[in-house]
């Protein structure tokens, strides 16, 4: 039994340094407020790493016993018991049923592996967010590829990660660009709304936080359909695969609803991209420089009463909400204030994002103030910047 058991042990840990990367982390390093199930999953492949199987097996009990319905756990915990008789060469090596089911399941169990590994660290921020406005007291960045969403506080301007949760995305992954494609959409968005109670289904869990999929661009670029949500799962189920929705970003719904307190309708940002670049502080500020240069550049231009050297900062593939090219817009939109003397404009309330899986493209949202005289006048705009070779030239613009 003793040479059963090491054999078991030794392919478990071979197993393992599949799944997860050499470099681990302790829960207690991680953002999380209690252990979870993924934090006491962790825990069970640190006891193989050290070969207490035992250990393992017993936290793997306590594991389903405290989530009776997380089948992922359900996994592992057999993968154990098969450890006590024969080595295991894959996630799942004990269990039964389809084929397609037992793949999501390792698919689920690995990506929750390798993505509480992965997890950024401190001293790294999300590209994608360069500057949130002072009452968004938190961002929300999902990160497709990972199956991961992490929620970052606003603190002074500056991004500090809070917690992070798994999350579901698309049966087809990402992308949305027609009503049932079954793909998650990419961009950046808001949380417009929350159903729960009565009126929502089982199927969408404790809860439904919804966001503003299509917005402008998606519009702008010919996407449609609409219903998408963050949600939680049916009451029989803890999780679901990584690719599981219609198009919905799903996580369970204990995380659902400690997500809910960092929410605020309207205020919400929710940064959806294939893939996130998490970079360092320094090269963050200098990014977050750069593009609120852009910004001010264009509103110096605006009161300099100067068309052309105003219009120097449109692209000459800028289109308008109404899918007007650049001089019908200018003459109709922009001419009248553009052209003024001693026009006197402020910017505030600036919220700046590097577009998600786009590189090359910037949006801004400002509260543009703007004074004549006695006469005074605020707006809402937001812009898309795009780069053409060396420069950034704006190629949409609209009042929101």
């Amino acid at each position: 039994m003793e040479m059963l058991k090491r054999a078991g042990i030794g392919a478990a840990l071979a197993l393992l340094a599949t799944c997860v990367p050499a470099k681990s982390i302790h829960p207690a390093e991680a953002p999380r407020a209690r252990q979870d199930a993924e934090i006491l999953l962790l825990e069970v492949y640190k006891d193989l790493r050290a070969g207490q199987l035992q250990d393992a097996m017993s936290k793997a009990d306590a594991l389903v016993q405290a989530y009776p319905n997380f089948r992922v756990g359900h996994l592992i915990r057999g993968d154990l018991l098969l450890m006590h008789t024969q080595p295991v060469a894959q996630l799942g090596a004990g269990a039964s049923g389809p084929a397609d089911k037992l793949k999501d399941l390792r698919d689920e169990a690995r990506v929750r592996l390798q993505t509480l590994v992965a997890r950024p660290g401190p001293e790294l921020a999300p590209r994608s967010v360069l500057q949130l406005r002072a009452d968004m007291r938190h961002v929300l960045v999902v990160d497709a590829t990972q199956s991961r969403l992490y929620v970052y506080q606003n603190n002074n301007g500056q991004l500090k990660l809070v917690t992070d949760y798994y999350v579901s995305q698309g049966k087809l992954g990402v992308d949305k660009f027609r009503e049932g494609d079954q793909k998650t959409p990419l961009g950046v968005y808001y949380i417009t709304g929350r159903v729960s109670g009565p009126k929502l289904p089982d199927f969408y869990g404790a809860s439904a936080l919804h966001i503003n999929y299509p917005n402008e661009w998606d519009r702008l670029n010919g996407r449609s359909g609409g219903g998408i949500f963050l949600h939680g799962t049916p009451a029989d189920n803890y999780s679901r695969p990584p690719l599981a929705s219609d198009g919905c970003v799903v996580l369970t719904n204990e995380d659902l609803r400690k997500l809910e307190g960092t929410v605020d309708i309207g205020k919400t940002p929710v940064v959806i991209a294939d893939h996130q670049e998490f970079i360092s502080k320094a090269k963050w500020d200098a990014e977050r420089f750069t593009a609120n240069r852009l910004v001010e550049s264009w509103r110096a231009d605006l009161v300099s009463a100067d068309s052309k050297r105003l219009l120097k900062n449109y692209s000459s593939k800028f289109k308008s909400a109404n899918g007007e090219d650049l001089k019908t817009w200018y003459e109709k939109d922009m001419r009248a204030l553009a052209s003024v003397n001693g026009l006197s404009v402020s910017l505030s309330e600036v919220t700046i994002f590097r577009y998600p899986s786009r590189d090359d493209m910037l949006v801004s949202t400002f509260t543009l103030e703007s004074k004549i005289g006695k006469n005074r006048s605020s707006q809402r705009k937001r812009q898309y910047w795009a780069r053409e070779g060396s420069d950034w030239k704006i190629v949409f613009e609209s009042m929101i």
